[in-house]
């Protein structure tokens, strides 16, 4: 396998520290392909970047409409969040609409993501719950889904087992990702997320596809298309919910609000929708570090193709030519884009 260029480069004392590896698509929705970088054609595993196209039968449906969900809880359906209090208390109301509780969730349970909320957390004596989980948004989004499905049935009994590939409300998100990816998910690998639900190889070049088409609102069936711009502008007014404090994502939607939507991802992969050049775009680092070059290539990408001035051309210049300091505050080194990002728009 050759392969792929190098993306991100780390600096320390004047000379290259490390590199990392990686590949990019940018597709419009017509799947006409804007950009490619390195292979975009092996299957890989988008993981929690691609909880907005999970979302979009709870939209839908009618479900959202039907436990009046609002702006801040439907962000929470497409988040990897921190598990800080305003997260635990939006997945737990939207469970409390559909009549649920924490225990019909079946994502496990693991401490808040910051240092901060864990340790205010055992200052407190609590243990964390299936709501810290930074996936209970989207799961209480699967259970919404399951009540409103339930159609007078038993909905605890009905919503049994919802994370198995043959649930009923498993097959209706997983037809949602085949159908905006346009990939044939029943001849693919297929894994299990950390937070127990099926997850599918998809190629960057069709995972592109998908965020373009989701910006976009073509390519997609009407009420697809209607539910992927509710998602977009409850994002949007809610950009905190999605990630949380001094998360990426939620750092870039508060600055530029609908003209991107962004997500990262497990192992290096990160997802956007460009919606005023109706572009997607799907990355993968291959050594899987999200922070350290992930966050770097989606901003570079977001730099080279958007129009950007005062403080939004700041904050991404800032988390794509990142300064590293120690533990004392002393500046150590930086992480930059690699120079073939910042000639995407020059010559794509």
């Amino acid at each position: 396998m050759t392969s792929n260029p190098i993306l991100v480069e780390a600096f320390r004392g004047g000379i290259l520290e490390s590199a990392h590896r990686g590949a990019l698509a940018i597709v419009d929705a017509d799947g006409a392909v804007h950009s490619q970088i390195g292979d975009i054609e092996r299957p890989i595993f988008p993981r929690s970047a691609v909880k907005v196209l999970q979302a979009l039968p709870l939209v839908e449906s009618g479900a959202a409409e039907r436990w009046q969900l609002s702006d801040a809880e439907l962000a929470l359906a497409c988040a990897s969040h921190n598990g800080e209090q305003g997260h635990v208390d939006g997945a737990a109301a939207m469970l409390a609409k559909a009549g649920l509780d924490a225990s019909a969730l079946e994502c496990g349970a693991h401490w808040p993501y910051r240092e901060p909320f864990q340790r205010e957390m055992a200052r407190l004596g609590q243990q964390p719950s299936a709501l810290h989980n930074n996936c209970s948004g989207k799961h209480a989004g699967f259970a919404c889904l399951g009540c409103a499905m339930a159609d007078g049935r038993d909905a605890r009994a009905f919503l049994s087992g919802y994370i198995q590939p043959e649930h009923p409300v498993m097959r209706e998100v997983t037809a949602a990702l085949q159908s905006t990816t346009g990939y044939d998910l029943e001849r693919t690998a297929r894994g299990t997320d950390g937070c127990s639900i099926p997850t599918y190889a998809i190629p960057l070049r069709h995972l592109a596809l998908a965020f373009a088409r989701v910006g976009a609102g073509t390519g997609l069936r009407e009420g697809q298309a209607r539910a992927a711009r509710r998602l977009r502008a409850a994002v949007a007014a809610a950009p905190f919910m999605v990630g949380g404090t001094g998360r990426f994502d939620t750092r870039v939607m508060e600055c530029l609000g609908e003209r991107v939507f962004c997500k990262v991802g497990a192992e290096g992969v990160f997802c956007a929708a460009l919606p005023e050049l109706g572009l997607g775009v799907a990355i993968k680092v291959d050594d899987g570090n999200n922070a350290r070059a992930c966050e770097v290539v989606m901003a570079a990408v977001i730099e080279a193709l958007l129009p950007l001035a005062g403080d939004a051309a700041s904050l991404l210049r800032s988390l794509s030519d990142v300064t590293l300091k120690n533990w004392n505050g002393i500046e150590v080194g930086s992480l930059r884009a690699a120079p073939l990002l910042r000639g995407l728009a020059r010559t794509s």
